[in-house]
């Protein structure tokens, strides 16, 4: 499932840290969570998808290790992002 070009650009916008900014910490934290909110809403539909279960597992890993990597690394940005996002911790 790929988001919506204009959803990412939004999300890339609200979370960068500089001008050309795709690939920092937050923003792919940010698109992840995007996308497991969209899998999650597909899973309570279509209860049977494992292929899809499977990738939504995946995706919660990478940015399970994502929030760790910035929690390790700068602690402020971790709590600003969590709270943006909505994450619990």
């Amino acid at each position: 499932m790929n988001l919506q070009r204009e959803k990412k650009q939004e999300i890339i916008e609200n979370f960068k840290r500089g001008e050309a900014d795709t690939g920092s910490s937050e923003v792919q934290v940010a698109l992840l969570t995007e996308k497991i909110n969209q899998l999650t809403s597909h899973l309570k539909v279509h209860k049977k998808d494992f292929a899809t279960r499977r990738g939504l597992l995946m995706m919660v890993s990478k940015r399970a290790a994502l929030l760790k990597h910035l929690a390790r690394t700068d602690v402020k940005r971790y709590e600003t992002l969590i709270g943006a996002l909505g994450l619990r911790k």
